[in-house]
């Protein structure tokens, strides 16, 4: 298996211990504001096909989400920790009906390939933007493994969420943002550098340029995070 370091420094943290932890964390906070919130959101889109779906969770965890995903033909988890992936065969919840699966993939999802058009929905939980780099290579990556009209459904991480760490460096950068005129561009790529993080226009660059039409991107604050909740169409 190849792995980025991204990918190693994910397999490397989420160990043994931290997965069953996450796990009784599921159930602690099932019917909490943050996951209901997102199972409600995600289930939309998911009805928004109108028809059975094939489905991608990209950094599937504990798969935490797998009972919000609704219409479901097949469901593929991907995550590069075997143990969270040992947690998901038993996620919170009932699983989704499906007609094959959930089947579970470890791997990188930055190296992974599925086959082009293998899916109607990518989607993605508290990963990108925040544990790996959301970019345009990731996003051509998704656009290639949907279907025509499919969906990519992920949270991002905005650069403004109380939960970024705020250094001298990020706050005075913060503050000249208003005036800093032809270094603006410089100034907003420092604050979401790596990928780490991601406002509204640079999803809307990122998506625009690897294919997408951009259907929505809501913002919603959380007790952990100001995420951006965001559904794009593959053109």
């Amino acid at each position: 298996m190849t792995v980025t370091r991204w990918g190693e420094r994910a397999a490397h943290l989420y160990d043994r211990d931290y997965a069953r932890r996450y796990r009784d964390h599921d159930d602690r906070i099932r019917d909490g504001a943050l996951v209901t919130r997102f199972s409600g959101w995600l289930g939309a889109v998911c009805d928004s096909f109108g028809r059975p779906i094939d489905v991608l969770d990209l950094g599937c965890g504990t798969g935490r989400y797998f009972g919000a995903i609704r219409h479901v033909r097949r469901l593929v988890g991907i995550d590069v920790s075997r143990d969270m992936l040992a947690e998901a065969a038993h996620p919170v919840g009932p699983p989704p009906a499906a007609a094959r699966g959930p089947t579970l993939v470890q791997a990188d999802f930055l190296e992974h390939e599925f086959e082009p058009h293998e899916f109607d929905l990518v989607y993605s939980i508290g990963v990108l933007a925040e544990h790996s780099p959301f970019d345009e290579p990731l996003a051509r990556r998704v656009r290639r493994w949907l279907r025509p009209d499919g969906r990519f459904a992920f949270t991002a991480v905005h650069p403004s969420s109380f939960s970024v760490p705020r250094t001298l460096k990020r706050r005075v950068a913060e503050g000249l943002m208003p005036v800093a005129g032809p270094f603006r561009d410089a100034l907003r790529a420092g604050l979401m550098r790596d990928g780490l993080y991601a406002d509204e226009e640079r999803l809307r660059d990122v998506l625009g340029a690897a294919g997408f039409i951009v259907e929505s991107i809501e913002v919603f604050r959380s007790e952990v995070h100001v995420h951006c909740l965001t559904v794009a169409r593959a053109s």
